[in-house]
């Protein structure tokens, strides 16, 4: 199977009640980080924030999965995540009861937080990286 080529293409092959689920955590990933980029890494949609993705979405056989990116997110918000199915990495949620909007914009706030921000880009006139040797230099 071809991996699907952005977010629409992936939520059309999967069960309208998913669809559903994953279409609201969507908006809420949005809500809580505009102008976030879209787009499919590991075969599943991505939102990344300056160039780092900070939430990943999912739909599996029995649930919906949150991938917030980064385990420190779950440690941080554990008292919110109560009552989730977690994995190391993950929040599974059923079809019926996507995540709420409030927790996702924690979610992603926090990841945006742990992972630090927005890198610093290299200008034309900024600092140029050291050249590495080769082994003719040694």
């Amino acid at each position: 199977m071809t991996p699907p080529k952005d977010i629409d293409a992936y939520l059309a092959t999967v069960a309208p009640e998913a669809r559903a689920a994953l279409e609201s955590v969507r908006k809420a990933i949005h809500a809580a980080a505009p102008g976030a980029a879209e787009g499919i890494s590991w075969g599943m949609p991505s939102f990344k924030v300056d160039g780092k993705i900070v939430a990943g979405i999912a739909a599996f056989k029995a649930h919906c999965s949150y991938f917030p990116y980064g385990h420190e997110v779950l440690e941080l918000l554990q008292e919110e995540l109560k009552g989730y199915e977690l994995t190391k990495g993950t929040i599974h949620f059923p079809f019926d009861r996507p995540l709420p909007r409030s927790l996702v914009a924690k979610l992603v706030k926090a990841r945006i937080r742990v992972s630090g921000g927005a890198r610093p880009r290299r200008t034309a006139g900024g600092p140029k990286r050291r050249p590495t040797k080769t082994r003719g230099d040694r």
